[in-house]
């Protein structure tokens, strides 16, 4: 019956996407993030729904006659400019076995984020696609806060079993970075039950994470949620809903869960952490001795014996910034660590434009929630391999979007150009004035 439905509503969805691509990115981002066929058991399960839904984008984008303009900032350069760097040292890759399917991988991904760019044009597009990141994930975190307080914190939350948030760590940073989507919605939502329900997936995402056991997920989260009361405007009222989530998690968590949080005063003692060092050291290893980096997956066994101060202890990068060290040398962790400013600033270029715009609080308000989560996922990245999740990508486009649409389709007085009206041809006006004459 799940297949069915997968089935139903993605091959039910393409004709409107051939009528209009933005659709078609909306169904991508759905598929990407929330994986629903992995949570199917039949000929859903591994059907190339992310592949078909691509393609007829695209194919929309060539055909159809919807307003297209790709916004020029700093941050969409130096976004081309990192797909490009990330290619060229693919060709230089030291496991060149391994680069080209991670590379097929996050170039799907990143060309759709350009696509969105391109077709996403309206306030309405940008909610909508607000509301499907929102929901493709907050959807696991109700799921996940109530499995915690279901089994008393003593079983971990996972993620769909073959996704990319299916690791326990993975899942918890996503839900650390969609949170306070989330809670914009939660904010902005216009009718009662709707404010109810999204207050529980706020409450149960953020005993989700915890119920992770992920240690990057204490940290980051802990970082997002004190800039989450800062940008909030009623600081009273959020500061006493965190506390009073903060207190729902000490209430619920077992002794288990706080012994292995206090590991992280005692890294020193725990293999897991100085694996990490190790790790670390093997991605300053490969970017010193290869100016292009190591290529998509150099994290390898093999090149742990070559590089790695310890060659037997072998572990993923667990850190976004090492990750794009050891793949892309400096020069990529440059362009990665610019992307992530630059993103910040424009959020920052959006509050003061939406400044005493009682229309536009709604875009003010999107755009601080969204730095939140840009502060969630870059102290919680800190210490898992994601640098090439969609959901990173897909926060950075919310704010390229709301600077396309309130700032860069504006005129330099920060008004939409009036639409221009048509002028009467020279001989309806000759014979407007005859008529005038007799």
């Amino acid at each position: 019956m799940r297949d069915l439905l997968i089935f139903a509503i993605v091959f039910g969805s393409l004709p409107y996407i051939l009528k209009r691509p933005a659709i078609g990115v909306l169904m991508f981002t759905w598929i990407s993030l929330m994986n629903p066929h992995r949570l199917t058991y039949g000929a859903a399960y591994a059907f190339p729904f992310a592949a078909v839904l691509g393609a007829v984008t695209l194919l929309s984008l060539l055909f159809t006659r919807e307003p297209k303009r790709f916004p020029v900032t700093p941050v969409t350069l130096t976004l081309i400019v990192f797909l490009a760097w990330m290619t060229f040292t693919s060709f230089f890759a030291l496991e060149p076995g391994l680069v080209w399917k991670e590379w097929d991988r996050v170039m799907k991904s990143l060309f759709i984020i350009l696509i969105a760019m391109l077709v996403l044009n309206t306030e309405k597009d940008i909610k909508a696609f607000v509301w499907v990141v929102g929901l493709s994930l907050g959807i696991y975190g109700l799921k996940g806060g109530i499995f915690t307080l279901a089994s008393g914190g003593s079983h971990k939350v996972w993620g769909p079993e073959g996704s990319y948030i299916y690791e326990n760590n993975s899942l918890a940073l996503a839900f650390i970075a969609t949170l306070p989507i989330i809670w914009y919605m939660r904010v902005h939502a216009d009718k009662k039950w709707l404010r109810i329900g999204l207050t529980g997936m706020v409450i149960c995402t953020v005993i989700a994470a915890v119920g992770s056991y992920s240690r990057g997920a204490l940290l980051g989260g802990g970082v997002m949620l004190f800039f989450l009361w800062l940008k909030s405007p009623k600081k009273i009222l959020t500061g006493s809903a965190l506390i009073f989530i903060v207190l729902l998690v000490y209430a619920v968590m077992p002794e288990q869960w706080f012994a292995r949080m206090q590991t992280i005063d005692n890294f020193q003692e725990d293999a897991s952490a100085m694996g990490r060092f190790n790790a670390w050291y093997f991605a300053i290893n490969v970017a010193t001795n290869h100016f292009l980096g190591g290529g998509f997956n150099v994290f390898s066994p093999r090149m742990f014996l070559a590089y790695a101060p310890n060659p037997l202890d072998y572990h993923v990068a667990h850190s976004i910034y090492f990750q794009v060290l050891g793949d892309h040398g400096f020069i990529g962790l440059t362009m990665y660590l610019l992307l992530m400013y630059f993103s910040w600033r424009t959020g920052t270029r959006i509050i003061k434009f939406c400044k005493e715009k009682e229309e536009l609080k709604w875009a003010s308000d999107l755009a601080k929630m969204v730095q939140v989560s840009i502060i969630g996922f870059a102290v919680g990245g800190a210490f898992l391999s994601l640098a090439y999740f969609d959901l990173y990508y897909d926060i950075i486009l919310i704010l390229v979007l709301l600077e396309k649409v309130l700032i860069l389709n504006s005129n330099r007085d920060g008004h939409v150009p009036q639409q221009k009206t048509r002028t009467p041809a020279p001989n309806k006006i000759n014979k407007f004035q005859n008529d005038l004459t007799h």
